[in-house]
């Protein structure tokens, strides 16, 4: 991306300061970097503090402020009052760091910014540089979040009432974001998701975490609106399509991964024996659905391998670690390598919550999965999984929002030992590896991304 007076395509890559908002956008850095582009990753100041290992990483880093530059409660991370700060200060930084790279050697050509950060693009364009809108969910559930800013879903839902967006299957209620299904419950976070939207035309690209064999027809129709680009999944390389070689870790993380623990556990265990349990950065599980877990994993008589966060260690039933210890047939950890373990050959199934992180993760290396949605789109992405690529079970919840032992330990059951849902898996992992090598779907739309921009950058 370099011509003869030595202009360099620059990319400042921006996500939301959350570990599965970082973990796509920096792996999609590492695959414009190899395509020539420069790359330097804008995160903000107090989460720089937080990272492991930085000292490992090659990335060229640049802060930004969002305002808690110490840090900030759960409670404040979680509230309009966080969102109105980081715009406003946020802002005023980004700017300044564009206009100091804009001095040097290589001023920046385009800003990849996470969706959930809208304002980053009017920045942009005042800074005179490009904006690509990226957004780290899928394209199914953007869709159903731009309907809803377009006024075209509303809300509430009546409780019987079928949704019906182009390009994807009828939904009902329970099978919509949470904050779709529920607003009542989230009173600020629906207008920042629909917010997504609300500039969006000012951005010269779009960019989602998904590969288009898995989203067609919604993809076709979103393309009918912008300029789309489909380039996940967005996971380290050796994993896929080895073109990296020394891509095999995301890289920037909030956690410290037991990784020798667990896979030397693993080691020990028969080949697809073991079922996978975690449910990622940010769930937190209500203490009832942790002890009917607890209780369906030690009744499925199957080794298990379950990430248990710190703070979540608490909601474990008394002794629980200590029976399983002596039993030694299950193992908890407070963070595990989850590519490592997904694709380790003991594992045979993933219990998960279904982050679009996760699920991707999972499609990719072939594992069937049993699905317990929590929150935000996670009940989407569950129905897509079970009703439409078939590669796992959507465990269905009692009133109270808890599914029982018995359902689990079925699940369980029912997914080691379906060859059909293990058939559908090992399928889209092929067609998923495919995409992602060279002259795939999702490679060629990453090159015409780096095309356009070097186009638009050396005519300007």
């Amino acid at each position: 991306m370099e011509n003869h007076e030595n202009k360099v395509v620059h990319c400042l890559i921006l996500p939301y300061p959350a570990q599965g908002h970082i973990n796509p956008m920096l792996q999609f850095s590492k695959r414009l970097e190899a395509k020539g582009v420069k790359i330097s990753i804008a995160i903000t100041k107090f989460l720089l503090t937080t990272l492991q290992d930085l000292s490992s990483s090659h990335l060229s880093i640049e802060t930004i402020s969002d305002g808690f530059d110490e840090g900030c409660s759960s409670q404040t991370r979680s509230s309009q009052a966080y969102i109105d700060k980081f715009r406003e200060v946020g802002s005023e930084t980004l700017a300044r760091v564009l206009r100091r790279l804009r001095a040097g050697r290589f001023p920046v050509s385009c800003v990849a910014y996470d969706a959930f950060l809208p304002w980053v693009v009017d920045v942009a364009v005042e800074e005179g540089v490009s904006g690509a809108c990226f957004f780290t969910q899928s394209c199914a559930v953007d869709a159903i979040y731009y309907y809803t800013q377009q006024g075209r879903l509303k809300l509430p839902l009546a409780e019987n009432q079928v949704v019906e967006i182009p390009g994807l299957p009828c939904l009902e209620p329970k099978d919509m974001p949470s904050f779709i299904y529920s607003p009542e419950s989230y009173p600020f976070v629906l207008d920042m998701l629909v917010d997504q939207f609300c500039n969006v035309e000012k951005a010269d690209w779009i960019l989602i975490n998904t590969f288009y064999e898995l989203e067609r027809q919604v993809i076709d129709w979103m393309r009918k609106l912008w300029v789309v680009q489909a380039i996940g999944p967005t996971i380290p390389s050796v994993y896929l399509d080895n073109r990296l070689p020394d891509d095999k870790e995301y890289g920037l993380s909030v956690f410290k991964p037991m990784t020798e623990v667990c896979i030397k556990w693993l080691d020990d265990q028969q080949d697809g024996s073991v079922v996978y349990v975690s449910f990622g950065s940010m769930v937190h599980l209500q203490e009832e659905q942790m002890e009917e877990l607890a209780w369906a994993l030690r009744r499925s008589n199957r080794p298990f391998l379950w990430v248990v966060r710190s703070e979540e260690a608490n909601k474990l039933p008394r002794n629980f670690l200590k029976e399983i210890e002596e039993e030694t047939r299950g193992l908890v950890v407070s963070w595990c390598p989850q590519l490592q373990v997904l694709i380790h050959r003991g594992v045979g199934c993933f219990l998960t919550h279904c982050g679009w992180n996760s699920t991707l993760e999972a499609i990719s290396l072939g594992v069937p999965m049993i699905a317990i949605p929590q929150w935000s789109d996670q009940m989407t992405n569950s129905k897509l999984v079970m009703d439409k690529w078939k590669t796992g079970v959507r465990a269905q919840k009692e009133e109270n929002g808890v599914v029982k032992r018995e359902e689990i330990e079925e699940y369980i059951g029912r997914v080691m030992e379906d060859e059909e849902m293990r058939a559908n898996a090992r399928k889209w992992k092929q067609i998923c590896r495919e995409a992602v090598d060279v002259g795939g779907t999702s490679d060629r739309d990453i090159q015409d991304f780096v095309s356009c921009l070097a186009t638009k950058f050396m005519t300007d």
